[in-house]
């Protein structure tokens, strides 16, 4: 059975693929940690063989009718985002996804309760949210797998807490397989207008929109760092004021996969907590427990799935 060999929940800010002349410029004359932390993070976990597929949880990437796992035997070409063509223009990107995994996770949707669908077109869009930690973690790393979930727009907290159960019983129920998740996105996240962003672009947090927001960050890094998942789900309430980005959904997907409120998991930090123009962005990685996130061992074999037709269609249509 396959089995999540760890977890983080990491900013692709798009900050991170600037030239360094200009992080350097942006951040009164400093490397930003994002970047120092992403190398330190590729290092110590991503260079090595403990692991072969990595599910990257797009913060990005908004479907509406259902959640989409990409389902193509490779992705490759070149990406210009339509948010920051300046900053991130041409970027190559190539790397291996896993067929088998995406269309298992797609086979647990009946007994979650949700809609996912495998999709293998080549024109499918790519992400930001992926290709800049792919940039620091993939790139050079030949053999090594990715694949991409999207949050959903029309979902709620439990819809995305759902997808991350079928999500761990999917990875279950592929053989072999050792499966790193990222959470790829930002904590609060609200922008300085126009013309104010320029003067609240460098990486120190008194540049973060509010004290608000910025308390609200740091409180529940603080969480994290306890393996407090429960306070974290329990006071989602509390944070969806201060506009965690994506509704906080890429972390909702990731906990639905470890055991949600059960998930005793402690984030290591990588660099520091930084601003992005008014936002709160972090790197944590969580290490499987040496008893399993939920302190109770390896998880049960998943009961044999459902494929319904409508459910699981790599061609691209959606369902009728």
């Amino acid at each position: 059975m396959g089995e999540i060999v760890g977890a983080g929940l990491l900013s692709h800010v798009p900050t991170i693929v600037l030239p360094e002349a200009d992080r350097l410029e942006l951040n009164e004359g400093k490397e930003s940690t994002l970047v120092t932390g992403l190398r330190q993070l590729r290092d110590d976990v991503f260079a090595s063989d403990s692991y072969d597929t990595v599910v990257v949880l797009d913060s990005h990437w908004a479907t509406t009718v259902e959640f989409v796992v990409t389902a193509q035997p490779r992705r490759s070409g070149l990406y210009t985002s339509e948010e920051l063509p300046r900053g991130m223009c041409r970027m190559p990107y190539d790397f291996p996804g896993d067929p088998e995994l995406a269309h298992h996770v797609a086979s647990f949707a009946d007994r979650h309760g949700t809609w996912i669908t495998p999709i293998d077109d080549p024109y499918l869009p790519v992400y930001y949210a992926t290709t800049n930690l792919w940039k620091y973690l993939g790139e050079g790393l030949p053999d090594k797998r990715w694949v991409t979930v999207g949050v959903c727009q029309t979902g709620d907290m439990d819809d995305h807490l759902r997808l991350g159960r079928a999500l761990a019983d999917g990875i279950a129920a592929t053989p072999g397989r050792r499966v790193l998740l990222i959470a790829s996105g930002a904590l609060s996240h609200t922008f300085w207008p126009l013309r104010q962003l320029r003067d609240h672009e460098a990486g120190d947090p008194e540049h973060i929109f509010t004290p608000e927001a910025r308390a609200a960050d740091q409180e529940r890094i603080a969480w994290f760092k306890e393996g407090r998942h429960d306070q974290v789900l329990d006071r989602m309430d509390d944070f969806w004021p201060h506009k965690p980005e994506a509704r906080f959904f890429h972390y909702l997907m990731m906990a639905g996969a470890l055991g949600e409120r059960a998930c005793t998991a402690k984030a290591r930090q990588y660099g520091a907590y930084e601003n992005a123009i008014g936002t709160g962005q972090v790197h944590l990685w969580f290490d499987r427990p040496a008893d399993g996130w939920t302190g109770t061992g390896p998880p049960p074999p998943p009961a044999a799935a459902r494929t319904p037709h409508s459910r699981v269609q790599p061609s691209g249509r959606l369902p009728d």
